[in-house]
């Protein structure tokens, strides 16, 4: 399941690139199935996390991943994926709202995106510093700093695993976060 997950994610993402890089989308669907199966070895949830931005960012439909992986890895994709409709910071607070209440399983598949994510920004924030914040759609280091915090929280019953350790460490260097993470 989990190679069949990463041939349709890799075909779903194809042309596709990492912001502000040339750096094939793919890596980073990849990335988080790696994350993932540290945690867990569910074969769902690590094909779902391989999958996690099909239905966010592709033109795959949720009948489509349904067919080909079933309704468990589908639901945990949907309930990963954002609204794009609305606005950056909308998104984002459902994301934290949606946490509050989500199973463990989502939670794992939200840890491994995020952290993914997390680590090209500290990649990125070695090179560029703040200027990077200029590559996204909302460019308030702030804001994302909030984001990454309350993610954070959210994730707390993860607390004991190294993956949540190195998002908490990272929110430090990027953010130089106050929130929950003090020194």
């Amino acid at each position: 399941m989990i190679q069949e997950a990463v041939k349709f994610a890799e075909r779903a993402h194809r042309g596709a690139v990492r912001k502000g890089s040339r750096i094939p989308y793919i890596t980073h669907p990849l990335e988080a199935a790696v994350i993932a199966a540290s945690i867990t070895d569910d074969p769902e949830v690590i094909a779902a996390a391989v999958l996690h931005d099909v239905l966010e960012d592709t033109d795959v439909t949720r009948e489509e991943l349904e067919l080909h992986f079933g309704s468990r890895v589908t639901g945990l994709v949907k309930e990963e994926s954002e609204d794009k409709t609305k606005s950056w910071i909308e998104r984002k607070s459902a994301t934290i709202e949606h946490l509050k209440t989500a199973p463990r399983d989502v939670k794992i598949i939200v840890l491994a995106d995020k952290l993914s994510n997390l680590r090209c920004t500290a990649r990125d924030y070695f090179l560029l510093g703040d200027q990077i914040w200029e590559r996204f759609n909302e460019k308030r280091k702030e804001l994302h700093a909030w984001y990454y915090d309350g993610v954070a929280a959210e994730l707390k019953e993860l607390s004991s695993y190294p993956e949540y350790k190195e998002y908490v460490r990272l929110c430090r260097l990027v953010f130089h976060s106050q929130g929950i993470f003090p020194e």
